[in-house]
């Protein structure tokens, strides 16, 4: 009886896979639980056992392919038969993998065979994404490409992400043109497998999509220029890379803790892993003792940029951004409380616990989880400041979604933490940093951004003593974060003695819809955010 295999969910935020290897080929018996196909996702490479015993009859996609889950990917039979529909049985991932789910959500495949070669299509970035406008094409035409290199970007209402190539080969034609919008599985390029590549062009005729070994040598010489002055890098920074990275330092036996990265937010991409590679072992950057502070790439000095009159389209994500900013302007009549908090409890607190800390969890601590979690009991206090006004009624949510507000180079992104009151201390550092991580990687899902209930906004990173926010609709408030900063601060004590001190003191801005929050709300809410950050107590994990 035919049983289909699909694409198994690796965690609840990931909803696709990347197919890096087939295990099996068409024709061959397999065991039941015999690791059947290798799959590649942003957080975990894994071995996808079978589900029966039986023959492999049907392979739907080709290494490479990047497929949502619970898709079918390939057909067994206990007997070699053909395929016919019959109910998926889904592989169990590792253990330490969240429970696969059933329903049925995939998205269309990212390419297709066709005469020409391999069709790449506009992928659907979630249920209810069905266009996407195609911002930057990374390749020309006539260029080669790696499999899972990125090949270009997108932006819908969402989210903002590089896709990447399904195969290798070479770059034949571009079908929709930088700026385009286009609908959901409309072919964009062609990617023609075969003459033009260099000596891994025969990869994907044997059915191997992997990295070649024998890294060609102008790609090297070219790449090992753009990184200079090599420094020793932190041992515990974030690594942030594509499966194409993640593979080519398998095949070579290279730690990527050991790469300096030169993307976005330190993400190495195939450039850094081939120049690592292409050095000698003396002219390879070390790893930093432990306890001593990082040393990152100095970057090349720059000239001032001559100014030129332009006109610049602004961009899909722009254009929202600014459509609703002006929607929530005119919708809400905004109030703002401003607070000054003194953190010089917190401030000692994370100097003294943030490399154990660091050392228990793998990840910074940072004044965020702190500054949320304060902020997720204030508003269980008050939760008319964590609800909505929705057709003229008051909608009180049963949970706190926190949106945590991230600058990005392009523009702006509000993921969001959800069930928030739900988590741990260690658990909202370690949400807070992948996210934020992300979201500047161009790598989170469509269901990570949106659905808040309170806003965080932190422009005191760039030196703002606060900011007077704009209401993320349809929220009922947003709070601004500033810089934090020494002052000095006069105490009165009991007998009315007046003392001056060197204080860490931190202003914070409630920006609050005046529909339904009173200021007498506001300033509840507030002096209770101060209280808790004022008079921590918590152990922090």
């Amino acid at each position: 009886m035919p049983t289909d295999v699909i694409m198994p969910q690796m965690g609840e935020s990931i909803v696709e896979g990347t197919i890096t290897r087939w295990l099996k080929k068409v024709g061959e018996p397999v065991d039941k639980d015999e690791p059947l196909f290798e799959i590649s996702t942003d957080k975990v490479d894994a071995e996808i056992p079978s589900p029966i015993a039986g023959v492999l009859t049907e392979i739907k996609f080709p290494e490479g392919a990047t497929v949502g889950i619970n898709t079918v990917v390939a057909v067994l039979s206990e007997n070699g038969a053909s395929s016919a529909a019959t109910p998926s049985a889904v592989p169990q991932a590792a253990s330490s993998a969240a429970p696969v789910k059933t329903k049925e959500t995939a998205p269309p495949a990212a390419a297709r065979p066709s005469a020409a070669g391999v069709e790449i299509v506009m992928p659907q970035m979630g249920e209810s994404i069905f266009e996407g406008t195609i911002t930057k094409w990374l390749k020309k035409v006539g260029d080669a490409v790696e499999k899972d290199e990125p090949l270009f970007e997108i932006s819908t209402d969402k989210v903002d992400a590089e896709i990447p190539s399904p195969v290798a080969g070479v770059l034949t034609e571009i079908k929709a043109d930088e700026g385009e919008t286009v609908q959901i599985n409309v072919v964009v390029a062609v990617i023609g497998i075969g003459a033009g590549r260099d000596s891994g062009a025969s990869d994907v005729a044997d059915g191997d999509t992997r990295a070649n070994p024998a890294v060609p040598a102008p790609v090297i010489a070219g790449a090992a220029a753009q990184i200079q002055e090599l420094p020793e890098l932190d041992p515990n920074r974030h690594i942030r890379s594509s499966p194409l990275v993640r593979r080519i330092a398998r095949e070579h036996q290279v730690a990527l803790r050991l790469v300096p990265g030169t993307g976005s937010g330190g993400r190495i991409n195939k450039d850094d892993i081939l120049s690592y590679i292409s050095r000698p072992a003396a002219q390879r950057p070390k790893v930093a003792a432990p306890g001593a502070a990082p040393v990152h790439l100095k970057p090349e000095p720059t000239q001032p940029k001559a100014l030129t009159a332009d006109v610049v389209p602004l961009t899909k994500m722009r254009a929202i951004i600014a459509q609703r900013m002006v929607e929530s302007k005119r919708i809400s009549p905004h109030v703002h409380s401003v607070y000054k908090v003194d953190m010089t409890r917190i401030v000692r607190l994370r100097n003294r616990e943030k490399a154990p800390f660091e050392q228990r969890n793998g990840v910074k601590l940072t004044y965020m989880p702190f500054i949320a979690a304060a902020t997720i009991e204030a508003l269980r206090r008050y939760p008319i400041v964590n609800a909505s006004l929705i057709d003229n009624a008051i909608h009180y949510h049963a949970n706190i979604n926190l949106g945590i507000a991230v600058a990005l180079e392009w523009g702006l992104i509000v993921p969001t933490v959800r069930e928030a009151e739900k988590r741990s201390f260690t658990d909202l550092a370690r949400i807070i940093a992948d996210l934020a991580g992300r979201a500047r990687a161009k790598k989170l899902s469509p269901d990570e951004v949106g659905g808040s209930t309170f806003t965080l906004t932190n422009p005191g990173i760039f030196g703002d003593e606060f900011g007077i926010p704009i209401i993320n609709q349809p929220e009922a408030a947003i709070l601004a974060i500033g810089a934090l900063k020494k002052e000095p601060v006069v105490f009165t004590d009991a007998e009315g003695n007046d003392t001056i001190a060197i204080r860490s003191m931190q202003y914070f801005c409630l920006g609050f819809d005046h529909r339904i929050i009173d200021g007498a709300d506001a300033g509840k809410f507030m002096s209770e955010l101060k209280r808790q950050l004022e008079t921590w107590d918590r152990a922090i994990g």
